[in-house]
This record gives structure tokens, C-alpha cells and sequence, in this order.
């Protein structure tokens, strides 16, 4: 249910999704800063950014 709810915000209010991504990015200790800007960067890609942070990068939006 939490995946489904992740996968309409993010394809609905990408911004937002792309905000709480870039955050939850910065407060990971286990990326290194150059797999954090390479994220960061896939986080832009208007609806499937944060998709893949999520599914690819083992990451949430809160």
C-alpha cells in the first residue's frame, strides 16, 4: 500500500516527491557524496526520478 501511495505522488506531484527524495538523500551516511549528486541529479527526471530512487536507490520519500 506505502509503495502504491509513493508511486502516485510521485507520478502526480513530482515536485514534492522530488523535494522529500533530495532530503532523504542528503541524511544518507551510506552514499558517497558523488552517488548522492548522481542521485540527485535522476531525482530531476520529471515522474520517473523518484520512482527510481525508490525502487533502484532502496530509498523512501519519508
Amino acid at each position: 500500500m506505502k509503495l502504491i501511495l509513493e508511486v502516485v505522488i510521485s507520478l502526480v506531484l513530482h515536485p514534492v516527491a522530488m523535494v522529500l527524495a533530495w532530503i532523504d538523500i542528503l541524511r544518507r551516511r551510506d552514499l558517497s557524496l558523488f552517488r548522492k549528486a548522481i542521485w540527485v541529479v535522476v531525482c530531476l527526471i520529471w515522474g520517473i526520478g523518484p520512482l527510481l530512487y525508490i525502487a533502484v536507490g532502496d530509498g523512501k520519500l519519508w
